[in-house]
């Protein structure tokens, strides 16, 4: 996309451009056609330019809170396959864990390796088999980052939500009143 609009720049600059052939000159020594080819020149060149990235890794109590939402929940959703010896489900929400961590204490680099580290723990108890030692394993990461999962909430008990960018819309604590 953009090498086509830089041709096409290119090619209306050399249509402006001065031919060979003599013209009279301005007081600037410089026609129309000539301004509107450096024009497009330097619009072509600053087209080719990339933008500069401006992200800064926005790191916020609401992004916090939306990372412990949303993967806090899924989490704590892992206590029944837990007890029950489910390693697969538990391995199957691997990345919840990875985004919790790394979500939660974006701000904290303690707190986030220690959480590594636990999950690291649940993971090798998986990988050995051990029933208990997963059992243990997750509930200590469980007590330690304080993870809850979401209020069943209904519109008759009270509003979950306020917005769509909410993160709580399409979840068991989604619910708003509407008259």
């Amino acid at each position: 996309m953009k090498l086509s609009i830089f041709a096409l720049l290119v090619t209306s600059a050399a249509a402006f451009a001065p031919s060979s052939v003599e013209r009279s000159s301005t007081a600037l020594n410089m026609d129309r056609r000539a301004a509107f080819g450096q024009i497009a020149t330097a619009g072509a060149v600053l087209a080719g330019v990339p933008a500069i990235a401006s992200a800064d890794g926005s790191v916020s109590a609401a992004t916090i809170n939306r990372a412990r939402g949303i993967y806090g929940d899924r989490i704590a959703g892992l206590s029944g396959a837990v007890a029950s010896g489910d390693f697969k489900a538990i391995a199957e929400e691997k990345n919840a864990f990875i985004l919790f961590n790394s979500g939660a204490y974006a701000n904290n680099k303690a707190k986030k390796n220690a959480a590594v580290a636990q999950t690291n723990d649940i993971f090798k108890a998986i990988r050995s088999g051990d029933k208990a030692a997963v059992k243990s394993a997750y509930d200590t990461y469980v007590a330690t980052n304080e993870i809850r999962a979401l209020p069943t909430v209904s519109a008759d008990d009270g509003q979950g939500y306020c917005n769509d960018y909410d993160f709580r819309v399409r979840s068991k604590a989604g619910a708003i009143y509407v008259r």
